[in-house]
């Protein structure tokens, strides 16, 4: 079982950055991917970013690469999204999830964990 906590989420000025975190805990192992996710009222929940366990690998969707960095704290148990350049369209809840490895990162189904979602409002 994997436990996820995101924070960081707020009001921003469009143009500004925010940090998002995401605490884990439970059983993980460095074959786990993380993802970052989000979801807008009326829309389906969208894949953002995904990152190993083990760091070595990250995937990321095209309307946020560029400006979204995903990483990782292992020590720490930790996994950030690192937003800037924010847009309206960017406001959404943001969720971290987990899952076990199977590819491809992209797909929202094969995540069996998530956190409870950190709201992201971004002002024109």
């Amino acid at each position: 079982q994997v436990q996820l906590v995101e924070s960081g989420g707020g009001l921003v000025q469009a143009g500004g950055s925010l940090r998002l975190s995401c605490a884990v805990s439970g059983r993980t192992s460095s074959s786990y991917v993380m993802g970052w996710f989000r979801q807008a009222p009326g829309k389906e929940r969208e894949f953002l970013a995904a990152i190993t366990w083990s760091g070595d690998s990250t995937t990321y969707a095209t309307s946020v690469k560029g400006r979204f960095t995903i990483s990782r704290d292992s020590p720490k148990n930790t996994l950030y999204l690192q937003m800037n350049s924010l847009k309206p369209e960017d406001t959404a809840v943001y969720y971290c999830a987990a899952q076990s490895g199977s590819w491809p990162y992209t797909r929202r189904d094969l995540y069996n964990y998530w956190g409870q979602g950190t709201q992201v409002t971004v002002s024109a």
